[in-house]
């Protein structure tokens, strides 16, 4: 048997990158599962490559009527959720002296009230022994130049993690951080 057969998935930005990568283990695995991405013509791309047991929703994980949208369809075509990879965010280069309010706001949007809202919306789908894994990054640790704000907001994923191990733990639902290192894609440098 394989390690996620039966199992319903959602990785969130499974078009490109680790997200991808983790959608497509995760159906080699056995899993269905739903992936999201901003843009359609790259959500329909993804799904074409996974090629099975996936569905795309497009999404963007800042915005709170998105993950409605999107809650609703898993529990529509499916009925819950097993496994939640929130992957879904991203970052730019701005040293500090050159950050803007926009550059903050739309990092922060995504890698942190993106990822909070993805968790919480979904835990009416999770069952007891759920798994949420959360992807943090090697810069919530490491100084970089001119990635602070990104790093930021890697650091309050990982601090996520801890405390909703604590809040989740009578549901026996499993929390766990993965701190990748950079892994260059076409969304690492770009907000496109």
């Amino acid at each position: 048997m394989k390690k996620l057969e039966g199992k319903v998935s959602l990785v969130t930005g499974g078009t490109s990158g680790i997200g991808l990568a983790t959608a497509k283990r995760f159906v080699a695995e056995g899993a269905y599962v739903f992936i999201t991405g901003r843009r359609q013509t790259e959500l329909d791309a993804a799904v074409e490559v996974i090629g099975k047991n996936v569905t795309g929703v497009q999404s963007d994980a800042s915005n709170l009527a998105d993950l409605d949208r999107l809650f609703a369809t898993i529990k529509q075509e499916q009925g819950h959720l097993d496994v939640i990879f929130a992957n879904a965010g991203g970052g730019g280069l701005a040293p500090l002296g050159e950050i803007t309010e926009e550059h903050f706001d739309k990092t922060f949007n995504t890698n942190v009230k993106g990822l909070l809202f993805t968790v919480q919306k979904a835990l009416p789908l999770l069952p007891e022994g759920a798994s949420i894994i959360l992807n943090a990054s090697t810069a919530s640790t490491v100084g970089t130049p001119a990635f602070s704000v990104y790093s930021a907001t890697k650091a309050a994923v990982r601090s996520f993690a801890r405390n909703w191990t604590l809040d989740l733990k009578e549901r026996k639902i499993r929390v766990n951080a993965v701190s990748p290192g950079v892994v260059p894609t076409t969304a690492y440098i770009t907000w496109d």
